[in-house]
């Protein structure tokens, strides 16, 4: 918001232990300036990063997979922090989760239809531990809990269907199973078996009726952040405007 309010056309965002190579900035803005694209990622070269460990390398491909698949983009870096905005993008972005902001972020590019595109970088030497995250159990455990989160935001119907359906299907099952037990003529000692499928059934399908009743609140969320969009072009738009006047009166004098 800051940088919308200063009249910024371009936003640049990086991170702040010097893991980016400032030079290429130049690629980032690039595709912006010819009208190509809204959002540029920069794509970290990971497996040639050498203070990477084998396990970072592999969670953040696995990472970037997720992401992809969540946001329906091609990005192949989704946690790079190296990223370049249009002005017209921030104005549609609402960040929810500070922390994994790089991953919410393309995950409401892709829901919203923006132009999204990456350009390779370079990196520079590690000159000290990440500040953001204790460690890397700690990171892992905010991004799935953040994608977990985007999926229950932007894919409610899906999400809560998936999981309705499957605690549904092993309900129906064990139920299947009391039933040919009792065509068997054995079912005195499977009363439990029915209890549990009855439960599991129930809970499937009100999960379910969750994930509807949720797709009718996510539109809401829709004309909100459209309204929310509105506001911040007419308001930082009249920002902008007021500090060019005042520069110009200041010139004049």
């Amino acid at each position: 918001d800051a940088c919308l309010r200063n009249g910024a056309d371009i936003i640049v965002n990086t991170d702040a232990d010097n893991q980016y190579c400032g030079d290429d900035i130049e690629k980032l803005v690039r595709p912006i300036l010819e009208g190509k694209t809204d959002i540029v990622i920069g794509e970290r070269p990971i497996d040639q990063t050498e203070h990477f460990s084998p396990l970072k390398k592999k969670l953040q491909h696995i990472g970037s997979w997720t992401v992809r698949v969540a946001s329906h983009t091609d990005i192949p870096d989704a946690p790079s922090g190296f990223r370049a905005l249009s002005r017209a993008a921030a104005l549609k972005m609402n960040v929810v989760n500070e922390y994994t902001y790089t991953l919410e972020t393309i995950v409401q590019a892709g829901r919203n239809k923006m132009a999204i595109t990456s350009v390779p970088i370079r990196t520079n030497p590690e000159l000290r531990k990440s500040r953001l995250f204790n460690s890397m159990f700690g990171y892992i455990k905010k991004s799935v809990l953040t994608i977990i989160r985007a999926f229950m935001m932007y894919k409610p119907l899906r999400f809560f269907s998936i999981i309705g359906g499957i605690v549904f299907g092993v309900g129906l099952i064990i139920g299947l199973r009391f039933l040919i037990f009792l065509l068997m003529g054995n079912s005195a000692g499977h009363v439990q078996s029915l209890i549990l499928a009855s439960t599991l059934m129930i809970l499937g399908f009100q999960t379910i009726i969750s994930g509807l009743l949720a797709d009718l609140i996510a539109s809401n969320r829709k004309i909100l952040e459209d309204t929310q969009e509105r506001v911040r072009r007419l308001d930082y738009g009249s920002e902008k405007h007021w500090k060019e006047t005042e520069q110009e009166k200041e010139a004049e004098k």
